[in-house]
């Protein structure tokens, strides 16, 4: 067999002066056209040529039906049977082409060629939509190519869990960034942390290890810690590279509110809520310093929608926290929320391209999220904070007069009650 093929390989594909064999190919309209081949060749490359050539009627004529969109990878393949074994990948230059040919390879069982499409396929590049094509026709090819999909194959649960614990402490600079690309890095590792955490049955598996949460609540603590540590000297910053560290907070900060976003996919929003409620003091101090009187608008609009996710995860119950954390939560950032609205709509008005303003959604979930908050405390809790919001000239944002008309209505119906258990107690008596 080695010497056939050794033999055929220095014939030439076409020759018809050594050809003892004829193809002919015949397109969809019936047009055919014939091609000089070496029976040689074809027996040692292609057990489909074998098989024909070995039945006794075959002659030395074989015909071979296909398509116009086909015709040109049927001819490509009949060369590449010519070529030495080692020189086919070089051969190859394209994705489609060697998808075409190794298709036509498969159904005339050429086992180098086959090979050999496999190899290239595995290793190019894929853009796109040669991908989602070479998935739909590698799966009707059958395990022979299977190979090919090797890159787009799921992993195992553990290799997941070390690929998502790595890019969590890139996306929070556990251990310090990589310049000079670490921001790009950081950013495209939060993105994909973001991507995983979508819809998927691992999911739930890997963010459900003791391993990844230990992690996942480093990066908190260090996203939440390099935030307050840049804020906080802020303040001691000379002029002429305040805006160099307004852009290191800014940075800071959008961490801080990307944890915010992931944590309620692992059940791990009462851990953000917490550190957020734990620094919120000592945030406020800093921006309301008069150095940023009007200043850091940007800062100021960005820490309100941080904190409106926190107040909604606390007002519709999604993390619960004790009645004294939740009126501190009310009483730290409520008189901000009411101090800072005005002002930006005062600046939203004396300036029409005035980019940082609280939008209606914002302002409606917040309000909503309040009210619900002020409804779950104590009643002596609600009187505070509702005597503390009439005694303002802000009453319209955030409007807490649903909230007011559901405590005096709660607040005659508990007396009511009252009054009943002690006639009925009264009662029990009087009768013994």
């Amino acid at each position: 067999m080695l010497l056939s093929m050794q033999y055929g390989c220095l014939k030439s594909f076409g020759d018809k002066g050594t050809s003892d064999v004829v193809l002919r190919l015949r397109n969809s309209e019936g047009r055919p056209e014939w091609f000089y081949s070496h029976s040689s060749v074809l027996v040692s490359k292609s057990r489909f040529f074998a098989d024909q050539l070995s039945n006794p009627g075959s002659g030395s004529c074989i015909e071979i039906h296909c398509s116009d969109s086909t015709y040109d990878h049927h001819v490509n393949l009949l060369r590449l049977l010519y070529l030495p074994t080692d020189s086919l990948l070089d051969s190859l230059d394209s994705v489609q082409s060697a998808l075409a040919v190794l298709r036509l390879a498969i159904a005339f069982r050429c086992e180098d060629v086959t090979n050999c499409c496999i190899q290239y396929l595995e290793a190019v590049p894929w853009e796109d939509k040669e991908e989602e094509q070479i998935v739909k026709e590698v799966s009707e090819l059958g395990p022979v190519a299977m190979p090919i999909l090797a890159r787009i194959q799921p992993v195992d649960l553990s290799a997941t869990k070390n690929v998502f614990i790595s890019a969590v402490r890139f996306a929070t600079s556990i251990g310090g960034s990589c310049p000079p690309f670490g921001d790009e890095l950081k950013t495209s590792a939060q993105e994909q942390v973001e991507f995983m955490l979508g819809g998927d049955e691992d999911t739930p598996l890997v963010t459900a290890d003791d391993e990844v949460k230990s992690v996942v609540k480093s990066g908190l603590s260090q996203v939440c810690s390099l935030f307050e540590n840049e804020l906080s000297s802020f303040l001691l910053v000379p002029d002429i590279t305040a805006e160099i560290a307004e852009t290191r907070i800014l940075q800071c900060l959008s961490d801080v509110e990307w944890m915010c976003n992931i944590l309620p996919k692992m059940d791990l929003m009462k851990d953000f809520v917490c550190s957020w409620g734990g620094m919120s003091r000592k945030i406020l101090e800093i921006v309301e310093d008069k150095k940023l009187d009007n200043a850091m608008w940007v800062l100021k609009v960005k820490l309100i929608e941080v904190t409106g996710k926190v107040l909604e995860a606390v007002g519709y119950g999604n993390v619960i926290l004790p009645a004294p954390c939740r009126v501190q939560l009310l009483k730290t950032w409520l008189p901000y929320i009411r101090k800072i609205k005005p002002l930006l709509d005062a600046k939203a008005d004396e300036d029409t391209d005035f980019p940082y303003k609280m939008d209606e959604d914002l302002c409606q979930s917040i309000e909503g999220a309040i009210v619900l908050l002020v409804l779950a405390l104590p009643s002596n809790d609600q009187a505070d904070i509702l005597t503390d919001w009439m005694k303002t000239e802000q009453l319209k944002y955030p409007d807490l007069s649903e909230a007011f008309e559901v405590w005096c209505y709660r607040t005659k119906s508990a007396k009511r009650r009252l009054m009943e258990g002690l006639d009925r107690v009264g009662n029990t008596t009087i009768s013994l």
